[in-house]
């Protein structure tokens, strides 16, 4: 694995699962609107949007945390229908995120990336498997 790979590996582990918590609203009850669990929608957001990507230039993070354009326009889609539901929550609280009428558009909007990230790394994880068993550097 050369160290972009390793990189991308290394935001990943981060971002897939904030985009999957996002596209699963039986999760975002049982543990965002828990007290006593750690994670809120508060920390999904500064880790898809602060320390992992950056929705108003997710490009620049296309090879580093980002495989392809079509994440890239998935996180700029993302932001919006956050945006969106933001106005909609005027204290800025889990649980008014959460009844908001554009959640809805959220949850589907993650949902679609994170299958699309799932796929993507699935296929990278192929292509590195096969390039081992052949042995072979990967590309």
């Amino acid at each position: 694995m050369d160290d972009d790979q390793l990189i991308t590996a290394r935001a990943r582990i981060h971002l897939v699962p904030a985009v999957l918590a996002l596209a699963n609203p039986p999760w975002q009850r049982d543990v965002w609107l828990d007290p006593a669990a750690f994670e809120n929608l508060d920390l999904v957001c500064h880790t898809l949007f602060d320390d992992f990507c950056d929705a108003e230039h997710p490009e620049r993070y296309l090879g580093t945390g980002l495989r392809t354009e079509e994440e890239v326009a998935l996180i700029r889609q993302l932001d919006a229908a956050l945006t969106a539901a933001s106005a909609e929550a005027p204290n800025d609280t889990d649980m008014e995120y959460l009844r908001a009428e554009s959640w809805t558009h959220v949850v589907t909007v993650a949902g679609r990336l994170a299958q699309v990230m799932v796929a993507n790394d699935l296929h990278e994880l192929l292509t590195l498997n096969e390039a081992r068993v052949a042995g072979e550097a990967p590309q």
